[in-house]
């Protein structure tokens, strides 16, 4: 049996942790040991083993390159941005100088023809709108009820949808649309309770999940403010 000065004798083993917490505490090791450093080699998944300061001169390396393609990223997305503001400016002017409820939606389809969809199409909920005769806006007009079974099957709890729709689905928001691929379909409004904006494109997979909404964000917070110069709120 082991005498108690023996068993406290006893180094503990080596461990990852205990070498971390001796470098960390000790800052000049590898100033007092650079030549040994030197001569340590590190496992290479290519080259077999490489140098210690060849393994650190790789991975400052690999860290410099993420960088730069984290800026390129950065880069991109605010040249996308700007691209997308100057669009939706334009946009937005021209929509608010339009004479009419009817010239206004006209040059939202415009817009969106320009854009290469199909078109862009509004419906306003009826218990959210005075869009009843003799308004002349009745054909806007979305009953919240028939919707309800389509938003809880397409959209959940999201404002968007991207992708297809069935035939009653479509009958229901674009009666007197024809070869509709598929569908961007927003919530208008802050609460989501205006209506909502239809851009359709004829290619099936124009619109999927998975896509951005940055857009379609904006024209859903933009479009409530500019209808209510015509049409007035219930």
């Amino acid at each position: 049996m082991k005498q108690v000065g023996e068993q406290q004798g006893v180094q503990p083993e080596l461990d990852d942790s205990i070498i971390v917490d001796y470098l960390q505490r000790n800052p000049d090791f590898f100033i007092r040991n650079a030549q040994q450093v030197e001569m340590l080699q590190v496992p290479h998944p290519i080259r077999g083993t490489v140098s210690l300061v060849e393994w650190h001169l790789a991975r400052q390396r690999h860290h410099i390159n993420k960088l730069e393609e984290n800026i390129d990223q950065l880069l991109s997305q605010a040249e996308t941005n700007e691209a997308l503001f100057c669009r939706l400016l334009q946009l937005q002017g021209n929509l608010a100088s339009a004479s009419s409820l009817q010239e206004m939606l006209d040059r939202l389809q415009r817009w969106a023809r320009k854009m290469g969809l199909a078109g862009a199409s509004i419906r306003l909920f009826t218990d959210s709108w005075r869009i009843g005769a003799p308004s002349g806006f009745t054909h806007l007009g979305l009953s919240r009820q028939s919707f309800e079974h389509l938003r809880i099957q397409r959209l959940g709890e999201q404002q968007h949808y991207l992708g297809s729709l069935n035939g009653p689905e479509l009958l229901l928001l674009l009666p007197e649309a024809k070869a509709v691929g598929s569908v961007a379909l927003s919530l208008m409004g802050g609460t989501c309770d205006s209506g909502v904006i239809i851009c359709s494109s004829r290619d099936p997979q124009h619109y999927y999940q998975g896509q951005g909404t940055r857009l379609l964000d904006e024209l859903a917070r933009m479009l409530p403010e500019l209808l209510e110069r015509w049409v007035e709120r219930l």
